[in-house]
């Protein structure tokens, strides 16, 4: 059993000891923490929030311990049913609601279920928000209402369509270069609500050749539901007896999008913000975000274009935050997840899916054609076990000094940018390890960067 509370929400597998998994009662902890915190300080008067959820098997009693409570409040519910992380987003804005509750444990496996907690502006809590609501949750300090003060529940069904609709308004999103195009498109959508608004999003967009995996939303996951390269052989193979132009696969609240290229290769998930990024920038002049530990292509990119590219601490919250600040026109995650202002602050598979199919209706290649036009890097994904007794924060200390007359970056843990590569170190919050991130321009160099941090730690560490 794991039940991991953070600013951004509260995460854990179903049932266990209360505690010690994500039993109804920390539900119900959590859901009147967040509940209070919104009554006491959020500026809208209707004090309404918005439920949505993924497919998952523990989703329907999920939702019904969080509606409850909400009501218990005296607060009113939207819910919208099966929907997106990003479709519930745009809900909160559009309700005018006080803020929102996301059911979903993104990419983690089917046991594991989370309530994303967002804002009036339908974002992620800031951290000191986020905090605020663990600390009310600590001293369990909420008061229900009354019998006749109860809240009441209204239930819409159509904020998928209202979400596909807000696509295709995008100035940046041609569907008539896209059904001109007649792209056969392949897509896996791990049995999640991507099943659902996928076939429809790409209807919408002009393309009549769906080839469907995993598409219903039953919440049993056929495979790792991260979509990493390691879990998406079947829609490989699928590319290749189907002759799809491109394919699609998204995690089971669908804000991170991975591509899949004509001849089965994988795009790589790093390149779906830099070739989205990209189409953006050829139109739109302005700046790009990503955070610490996305690929220095982005940056290559921007500059190509004659923008400023600047790195925000890991974290959704963080890079919206940065993109705020330089007023980028495009940013997001390397894992994926592509952030467009025009449409709104959160990640959005939809969004992504719409420009790359529009990028690539325009440019008339193959998708691996299209990714050969980028830089080309490699990341190595590392950690390195230490000891509880080890001061974390003291060992990238010394590594900071240790590359001093590098360009660093210490705003989430440290990053060292050399010429022709970096490294970044971050620590966790919950185990005694570094987690050691280092890309170069080819998968060797990269992971031999890597190695050589891990053994200068383990110097410094003395183990």
């Amino acid at each position: 059993m794991a039940l991991i509370k953070s600013i951004s929400g509260i995460r854990g597998t179903i049932g266990g000891r209360v505690g010690e998994g994500l039993s109804p009662l920390d539900i119900v902890k959590f859901t009147a923490a967040y509940g209070s915190w919104i009554k006491k300080n959020s500026s809208v008067q209707n004090k309404t929030i918005v439920v949505g959820r993924d497919a998952r098997i523990s989703g329907e009693m999920v939702d019904s311990l969080v509606t409850g409570t909400l009501v218990g409040l005296g607060m009113n519910v939207i819910n919208i049913g099966l929907a997106t992380t990003p479709t519930t987003e745009i809900a909160v804005q559009k309700e005018k609601a006080a803020g929102g509750i996301i059911l979903t444990a993104s990419h983690n496996p089917k046991q594991w279920n989370a309530l994303k907690l967002l804002n009036e502006k339908g974002e992620f809590l800031s951290d000191q928000d986020g905090k605020e609501v663990l600390e009310i949750a600590e001293k369990e300090d909420f008061i229900f209402a009354d019998v006749d003060d109860l809240g009441i529940v209204i239930k819409r069904e159509d904020y998928n369509r209202i979400h596909i609709e807000d696509v295709l308004r995008l100035k940046l999103v041609d569907v008539e270069a896209i059904r001109k195009a007649n792209f056969t498109v392949a897509i896996d959508c791990v049995n999640s609500v991507g099943g659902i608004i996928l076939p429809e999003l790409l209807h919408a967009l002009g393309v009549k050749n769906v080839k469907k995996l995993y598409c219903e939303p039953n919440g049993h996951f056929p495979h790792n539901p991260e979509p990493l390269p390691e879990h998406l052989t079947e829609i490989a193979r699928l590319m290749q007896t189907e002759k799809a132009d491109v394919g699609f696969v998204v995690d089971p609240d669908v804000d991170r999008l991975a591509i899949v290229c004509e001849d089965s290769s994988m795009f790589g998930e790093e390149y779906t913000l830099v070739s989205v990024a990209d189409y953006v920038l050829r139109h739109t002049s302005g700046n790009t975000v990503s955070n610490l530990s996305s690929t220095r292509a982005l940056r290559d990119v921007t500059r190509a274009h004659g923008g400023t590219y600047t790195a925000a601490a890991v974290g959704e919250v963080n890079v919206v935050t940065k993109m705020k600040e330089t007023k980028a026109v495009i940013g997001g995650e390397g894992n994926g997840g592509v952030i467009y202002p025009e449409s709104h602050y959160g990640r959005d598979a939809l969004v992504g899916i719409a420009l790359f199919l529009s990028l690539l209706a325009k440019e008339k290649i193959k998708v691996s054609e299209l990714r050969k036009k980028y830089p080309e890097y490699y990341i190595s994904k590392n950690k390195i076990q230490l000891t509880p007794e080890i001061d974390v924060d003291l060992i990238l200390s010394d590594v900071k000094f240790k590359y001093k007359n590098e360009e660093i970056n210490d705003i989430d843990g440290v990053k060292i940018d050399f010429p022709d590569k970096w490294v970044h170190l971050r620590k966790s919050n919950t185990e005694p390890i570094i987690r050691i991130y280092a890309e170069a321009s080819s998968q060797k160099e990269a992971d031999a960067l890597a190695l050589n941090i891990m053994e200068v730690i383990r110097k410094l560490a003395e183990i």
